[in-house]
């Protein structure tokens, strides 16, 4: 499952959201577009599906909610638009290892350690995760909206 350098982005859990039903914001909103117009492959993990389904959960109250959560479902696992990062053993071997480096988000850490084993780019806006990668020296794989245009 190797991406050519610079052809994939793995979508941070913010940028399932918006497919789901939940707004998001803006800068998600302009992520999207921007990727939709990059014509780069779109990477998700389940893991993002899980966290995904944590937010969603407490916004099901009503039918349209549950529609829009079932086809954005749908259309992430089965339209073939995006494709799934299968994690291995050394990706959560590696997100162990951030964990224990200090950043204490393990979605985040095994996103971010997928996005290195399958050479991804990572698509998101956690600062908190950047300034980590940056002060520990890690491979910095992530990108923000306006850097996908640039």
């Amino acid at each position: 499952m190797r991406s050519r350098r610079g052809t994939g982005v793995l979508l941070d859990t913010s940028f399932i959201l918006p497919t789901l039903g939940i707004d998001v914001g803006g800068e998600v909103l302009r992520g999207l577009r921007a990727l939709a117009d990059s014509g780069l492959e779109v990477y998700y993990s389940r893991f993002s599906i899980l966290e995904a389904l944590w937010v969603a959960a407490r916004r099901l109250s009503s039918p349209e909610a549950r529609e829009a959560l079932s086809e954005g479902l749908t259309s992430i696992l089965e339209s073939g638009v995006y494709r799934e990062v299968r994690e291995d053993a050394w990706v959560f071997a590696e997100a162990a290892r951030l964990y224990a480096l200090g950043h204490r988000d393990m979605i985040d850490n095994i996103l971010y350690a997928a996005s290195v084993r399958y050479n991804l780019r990572f698509l998101t806006l956690d600062r908190e995760l950047k300034e980590f990668v940056r002060r520990i020296g890690l491979r910095d794989t992530l990108v923000s909206p306006d850097e996908l245009t640039a």
